[in-house]
């Protein structure tokens, strides 16, 4: 896991400008939906495309998170990194300027619909009624390139908790979007996996000062509890 690390500075700039220390004091779970990013084969399998270690160690932060969502009356929805050579506006800037001929090719491979990393890790805890959508970019909130905005408005969703991988990647990228899109961003400080602590300090940093509300799942899970009550929330 992750060894979390949040600048005291940064944490008490971002209280002077809320004006109080949490975005949210509650939440209405009928309007809240989980977000778990690229929790896919091609992500977290050992010797994966792109294996990212830590994913396999927020697993069980990321399931107790949906159980969470789950049982409170709000939305799961899983998403899967594709590679869509068909898809209308090809990605060039990604595959074809900054990766290598091996790289795009390692990512066709993993990540086309039934390639051998694209599926989601069987420890995820998929259940009926959870969504799964897939996104051709970082962002699942580019337009044309996704459903998931889409699928959002239709059910009401003003709220939504991210977790997954890659922290600084496609995590940070949905996070950023849907904050810009009018949506209360919770990112979760120990449900997203990167590459080293560096990197994925650096996000739940940026995230505390520009785009989210940062938690644990213990504090998730108090959260939860204290909105009891509310609209859509089981008493």
């Amino acid at each position: 896991m992750h060894a979390i690390n949040l600048a005291p500075e940064i944490v008490e700039r971002s209280r002077a400008h809320r004006g109080r220390e949490r975005i949210l004091e509650t939440l209405d779970p009928a309007k809240t939906a989980h977000l778990i990013i690229d929790m896919q084969n091609g992500f977290v399998a050992p010797g994966a495309a792109v294996e990212i270690p830590v994913a396999r160690e927020i697993v069980d932060n990321v399931n107790r998170t949906s159980a969470l969502v789950r049982e409170a009356g709000g939305l799961n929805v899983y998403l899967r990194y594709t590679y869509d050579e068909n898809e209308p506006v090809n990605w060039s800037f990604w595959y074809d300027v900054i990766s290598s001929p091996a790289a795009k090719e390692g990512s066709r491979k993993a990540f086309t619909r039934g390639g051998e990393g694209f599926d989601l890790w069987p420890g995820m805890d998929v259940r009926p009624g959870d969504e799964i959508v897939d996104k051709t970019r970082f962002s699942a909130f580019v337009p044309g390139t996704c459903e998931l905005d889409a699928l959002l408005r239709r059910r009401g969703i003003d709220t939504v908790i991210v977790s997954g991988t890659m922290t600084n990647c496609c995590s940070e990228s949905t996070a950023r979007d849907a904050a810009q899109r009018n949506y209360k961003v919770i990112f979760m400080a120990d449900g997203n996996a990167t590459l080293t602590d560096a990197e994925h300090n650096a996000t739940l940093n940026n995230m505390q000062a520009l785009f989210a509300e940062v938690l644990t799942v213990e504090q998730l899970a108090g959260l939860v509890a204290a909105s009891r009550g509310v609209t859509g929330a089981p008493a």
